[in-house]
């Protein structure tokens, strides 16, 4: 087992930009190092990305590991895997944390399977403690905690026995603190040693498209629960976020009803937001979803129910139909709208 206490991420990158969620993870590394007493690494693969060692200093990393090679430019699962299994095997680190991306989730696995280590997927949640078994304290293990069967029970998974203990992370589910232009790092050059086997898949053409609706990024989000019964009735949810310059998302009862699309559900099982104005709209509150959202910056609540767990967290409290409430909203606005103000 690794001694070194490290707490490595790896840094997905594309067009010279580091992700989001790599960013989140290295805060998130930072907060786990300190309990372990140790420090935080970032792994960084590509073509030509030598410079985004910087901002993954500023972000919280003590030593930046950077494959740059050619064969690197675009991702492809062997060659990344060959560069990342030998740095592991060499530097053995205590932990190895990953977005759950489509990146995320094809990397990882590779890595788990050809160190031996245990991995597990998708998680909201990680915390550094002690578990006892058979009379033996395994101290400071990584809790690994994620949603299972369907969000209806929180897991928490440990893995005492094989190092690296390695994680995927949901997008936005961490804390993205601010950069410290002051910090500084190591950075390592690593020289890859590949295989002829690695390059059994070349790229012949690389496809970006963007997603329709960018939640993460919303400052305002007018959502529907399982309150709104028609589509008629959430059509009215996206005439309010219209007015309001914000984006329509649902709860996951307005997605198995077909109102949205996956993408944009909100909760445990869902997307992670944080915006500035978030509108519940028929949303009871259930733990899943506030999960998902509970840290918007303010919450309207708009619900029948006057005892809907919702108005727990909500700052403004809206008891009343929906049918009756939301037009009154646009009209109001609308007739703000027109008057200027």
């Amino acid at each position: 087992m690794s001694e070194a206490r490290e707490v490595w991420v790896f840094i997905e990158q594309a067009d010279g930009r580091i992700a989001d969620v790599s960013l989140e993870l290295l805060t998130k590394a930072g907060e786990l190092a300190a309990k372990l007493d140790g420090r935080v690494g970032a792994l960084l693969l590509g073509h030509e990305v030598a410079e985004l060692a910087e901002p993954a200093i500023h972000h919280g990393a003590d030593v930046v590991f950077v494959a740059d090679h050619p064969e690197l430019a675009l991702y492809r699962t062997l060659p990344y895997a060959r560069v990342a299994v030998d740095l592991v095997n060499a530097h053995q680190p205590y932990i190895f944390l990953f977005g759950a991306t489509p990146v995320g989730r094809d990397l990882a696995p590779r890595i788990a399977s050809a160190t031996s280590a245990g991995l597990t997927a998708d998680c909201t949640q990680l915390k550094i403690g002690d578990f006892k078994r058979k009379g033996q304290t395994h101290a400071d293990l990584l809790y690994q905690i994620r949603p299972a069967f369907g969000g209806n029970v929180i897991a928490t998974i440990i893995n005492p026995d094989m190092h690296p203990q390695m994680a995927t992370v949901r997008e936005g589910v961490m804390r993205l603190g601010e950069p410290d232009t002051a910090r500084q790092g190591e950075v390592v050059p690593v020289e890859p040693q590949f295989q002829e086997s690695d390059f059994a898949l070349e790229v012949l053409e690389r496809v970006v498209e963007r997603p329709a609706v960018d939640l993460k990024s919303a400052s305002i989000i007018v959502a529907g629960g399982a309150g709104v019964s028609s589509q008629e009735e959430f059509e009215m949810l996206y005439e309010l976020a219209e007015l309001l310059g914000g984006e329509v998302a649902g709860s996951r009862a307005a997605v198995d009803a077909g109102f949205v699309p996956p993408e944009q559900q909100v909760g445990q099982t869902g997307v992670t937001v944080r915006p500035k104005l978030y509108v519940a709209v028929g949303i009871s509150g259930a733990v899943q979803h506030r999960a998902g959202m509970d840290e918007s910056n303010k919450i309207i609540a708009i619900n029948k129910d006057p005892d809907a767990p919702i108005f727990e967290i909500a700052d403004y409290k809206i008891v009343g139909d929906l049918k009756d409430v939301v037009p009154e909203l646009i009209r109001t606005l609308r007739e703000g709208a027109e008057l200027g103000e």
